[in-house]
């Protein structure tokens, strides 16, 4: 067992919040004593099917508590998703139907042990007791907070003074993350630091219940690549955890200098002491930022594929970027077509793309080669005969056969 400083040490690492931190070593030392593991929450509404880099900055703590020896405790919010998180939100979300959040949810169960380890996680669903609240449970549950509290929030607070509508199911949203916190007993919740407020609310109904309230713990949003919006989807700005080992690689080697340090503390699983010699190395001129970043790169990959992919992915990009040559793997397709095929409509064919509407937004952006040649009208058409190499981006390759 680690000492209590190296607990301390471990847990804190990243953090931006911890609420608080007397009580948390107050926990830990009975946890010692009676050797009953805390009880860590993180939950996770299943909005969508992939998970990127910025979730994975909760999963790498959870990971830390199951090194310490605590009870892991992934929630996935099958009854909360069917809500809708309004943390952060301009305008009431799209509500997912059932089947949207069980198809989701089985994807992550696959995704998160990938660094979690499955024999010490325990998967739960909220529905397993949300669902059984009656009605007269949740109006109850609804006279614990005020308009007005709700309205400090400043999401709510920023729609409210625009005139933009805000449904009343969202303001059950905060009640109901809390009310997880009581049903589960949480000794310990991890939220990033946009969910400071849902998260605190488990605390306070804790203890309105006179349950000893749970810590705590904000971790950071992690910054995409462009290296100043949080990592998104929707801003394209991401490294999703199931791409190819070489885009994984290769985004990893994208991220600037100053990011990848933000990166090593969040995602890696090397040591504080590593992570700064490593700096004060680039600092003093003795290692390349390159070598630094290579080595995160491969971790990444590795993490989320493995070992030889990971060298693989190295070796294609080396040969690609440094050599300017083409990687040694790529994939081939088979098509049959007898008219002309629009090359968004292709991009999509061929899995380069997931809509057509992303393949003429990667045309506009200079983003697509055929047979060495950019292309930049987004009415193009490719006549099926022979072969042609379709590029997408710096990574993204297939060379398409026309039979």
């Amino acid at each position: 067992m680690s000492s209590l400083e190296e607990q301390i040490e471990l847990i804190e690492r990243g953090v931006v919040d911890c609420i608080s931190r007397e009580e948390l070593i107050k926990k830990l030392k009975k946890s010692e004593e009676t050797g009953v593991p805390l009880k860590i929450k993180a939950g996770f509404d299943p909005t969508a099917p992939d998970l990127h880099l910025g979730h994975t900055v909760l999963l790498q703590k959870l990971k830390h508590f199951q090194e310490l020896g605590h009870e892991v405790n992934f929630l996935i919010g099958d009854f909360t998703g069917l809500i809708g998180d309004p943390t952060g939100k301009s305008e009431t979300r799209k509500a997912l139907t059932r089947e949207d959040v069980a198809r989701n949810a089985e994807t992550y169960k696959a995704q998160v042990f990938k660094i979690l380890d499955p024999e010490k996680t325990k998967v739960v669903f909220n529905s397993t007791w949300l669902g059984k609240l009656s009605s007269y449970d949740m109006i109850r549950l609804a006279s614990e907070l005020t308009v007005a509290r709700m309205l400090e929030r400043e999401d709510f607070r920023n729609r409210f003074e625009s005139n933009k509508p805000i449904s009343i199911h969202e303001f059950l949203y905060p009640l109901i993350q809390g009310y997880d916190s009581v049903a589960m007993e949480a000794d310990v919740e991890l939220g990033g630091t946009d969910q400071l407020f849902n998260v605190l609310m488990g605390r306070d109904m804790q203890r309105s219940r006179g349950e000893e309230p749970q810590i705590v713990l904000t971790m950071p949003l992690l910054e995409g690549l462009d290296g100043v919006n949080k990592m998104s989807k929707s801003l394209g700005n991401y490294i999703g955890i199931t791409e190819s080992a070489d885009d994984i690689y290769g985004k990893v080697l994208s991220i600037s200098d100053e990011l990848m340090f933000r990166y090593y503390e969040l995602l890696s699983d090397a040591n504080i002491d590593e992570i700064v010699g490593l700096k004060r190395d680039m600092e003093a001129g003795t290692l390349h930022p390159k070598e630094i970043k290579m080595r995160l790169a491969r971790e990444l990959t590795t993490r989320f594929h493995s070992e030889d992919a990971a060298q693989n992915a190295e070796k294609n990009f080396e040969n690609v970027f440094q050599q300017k040559g083409l990687p040694e793997d790529i994939p081939e397709m088979a098509l049959q077509s007898e008219e002309s095929i629009w090359l968004p409509q292709l991009l999509v064919d061929t899995g380069m793309v997931k809509s057509s509407s992303e393949g003429r937004r990667m045309i506009q952006q200079n983003a697509v080669s055929l047979d060495s040649a950019k292309i930049d009208d987004m009415n193009y058409s490719v006549e099926p005969s022979g072969e042609v190499l379709l590029r997408v981006g710096k990574r993204r390759f297939c060379k398409v056969i026309f039979q």
